[in-house]
Formats: C-alpha cells, structure tokens, sequence
C-alpha cells in the first residue's frame, strides 16, 4: 500500500468510526414538565403559563392537580385540551389523588383523561392509613390492579409516582417492591421520581434491571450533594448513566420537576438547556 492509499484509508476508517459513534448517541426527544412546578402561575393564567412553558421549547406536561376536585374543572378537559394544542403540547398523563381511584370517582375521571389525550393516570400517594402497612400497601395494589383494568379498555395506562417513603421497609418489606410484585405488570406501570429515589438511597438501575419495561415514565429531579433541591444538571446525580439504560427501562417520558424554585420560569428554562444538550 502506498502512502497517500494509507492516508486516504485510515481517513475513511476515522470517519466511519465518528459517524458510528455520534449514532450511537441518544437525546430525550420531547423533554416534558411536570406542571406542579409551575402550579402557582397556572392558576393565576392557565393559558398563559402552557404558552410560556412551550416557548421556551418543552413538547410534553404532565398535568397536576387538575382532577384534585372532581366537578368544576377550570378550564374543562375539551376546552383545556384546545389550549395544549394550539401551544403545541402533549399532555401524555397526569396526577390524580388516591380517592380519584375509587369506582364513583374512576369511570368519569378516565374519560376526561381521554380527552384530554392522556395515556397514563398516575397517582402520587396512597391513602395514609394504608400507607402504615404491608398489608395496606397490598391493599393499594388491588386497587391499582382493579383501575388500571378499567382504564385500559380506554387505552390509558395506571401509574404510581414515588416518594421516599416508598424504600424505607415496613414490616420487613419495601412499599415499592410490593406494589412492583402484587401489582400486575400488564395494569400497574411505575413513574419513578429519580430525584426521590436518589435521596432514598435507590440506584434506579437496580430496579431497571429487576423489571425491565416497567418505568415508562420518569421525574427528573435534581439534588445538590448538600441535598438541596436544585435545577436538573445543577446536582450531583448522574443523568447520563441513568439514561443510558432508558431502553431497558422503558422509559418514554421524561418530565422535568422542581418542588418549591425560587423562580419557576428561570429554573424549567436552565433544566431545559441542560437537558437538551445532553447526550448520552
């Protein structure tokens, strides 16, 4: 081979080589916002707000609190649903209270969230009393079995958001690992906060690897090694070794959220930089 075949070669094998590795490469397509960090504003100017949230370039949102009272709601799904679109937003699911899923309650509930385009009902939080128990967490799981039977005949998935409280043991056992074992793979989904699984202690890839498929969606939340709540990349929580294993997860989703930010709008617009950027 003569030297300027050697250099033509080795410059081809470079640049194959670049190209596969830059494919390899993934990004979150449609970074979304979990509206409770924009709760405050989205009272005052529902409309407003999902128009600020768009601009600054999020596609998805999760709606919450809106179906914490069951009749009134402002604006009404059909109407609420017009406003998404024209903002060009996605509204793949929701946070409803524990006593949303009680039979009087469920069959209207998923039909709002039908129209509203939802594909997943998640619910943040059990009932207190159940919550003191294994059995009560088993309890929760029957329900979440028997909901999530139901809104699947209208093509929306049942999910459950986590806490803390959920990884610290009671009666010998972890509420998570119950509701992941009693609750059926097919009617119970699992949104995992990676922000509270992080301050539990939790390595999500333990649970990714143990129930592949089950975490279609996820919270993204950061925490400061202090353990202060703080903007997604602002924290010492590692983003891209956890979505790495998003396709073993099954994640879909992935909703930015920040509890209590001292600005709201400058906090989703630096989460929204950060995450647009990565790559992993």
């Amino acid at each position: 081979m003569d030297r300027r075949t050697f250099i033509a070669s080795t410059a081809a094998v470079a640049t194959m080589t670049r190209f596969s590795w830059a494919a390899a490469e993934h990004r979150i397509e449609k970074i979304g916002l979990e509206l409770y960090t924009v709760r405050d504003a989205l009272k005052k100017d529902f409309e407003g707000t999902l128009s600020r949230v768009a601009k600054i370039g999020y596609k998805e949102v999760e709606l919450a609190g809106y179906f914490e009272h069951m009749t009134g709601w402002t604006p009404a799904p059909k109407q609420a649903r017009q406003i998404l679109d024209s903002d060009g937003l996605a509204a793949p699911s929701t946070h409803v209270p524990y006593t949303a899923l009680l039979p009087e309650n469920w069959s209207k509930l998923v039909e709002a969230s039908a129209v509203l385009g939802h594909k997943y009902i998640v619910n943040p939080s059990i009932d207190r009393k159940l919550a003191k128990s294994a059995d009560g967490w088993k309890q929760a799981a029957e329900t979440f079995n028997r909901a999530g039977e139901e809104s699947l005949k209208s093509g929306i998935q049942l999910g459950y958001h986590n806490h803390v409280e959920e990884f610290k043991a009671i009666d010998g056992k972890l509420p998570y690992d119950i509701l992941l074992t009693e609750g059926d793979p097919k009617l119970l989904k699992m949104e995992m906060d990676l922000g509270w699984a992080h301050e539990a202690g939790v390595d999500p890839l333990d649970y990714f690897a143990k129930y592949p498929g089950r975490f279609p969606l996820v919270h993204v939340k950061d925490f400061t090694k202090d353990r202060q709540m703080t903007d997604v990349g602002k924290g010492e929580i590692d983003w891209k070794r956890i979505f790495q294993k998003s396709d073993l997860a099954g994640i879909k989703h992935y909703f930015v959220e920040f509890d209590d930010p001292k600005s709201p709008f400058e906090s989703i617009q630096a989460s929204y930089t950060y995450l647009e950027k990565l790559r992993f």
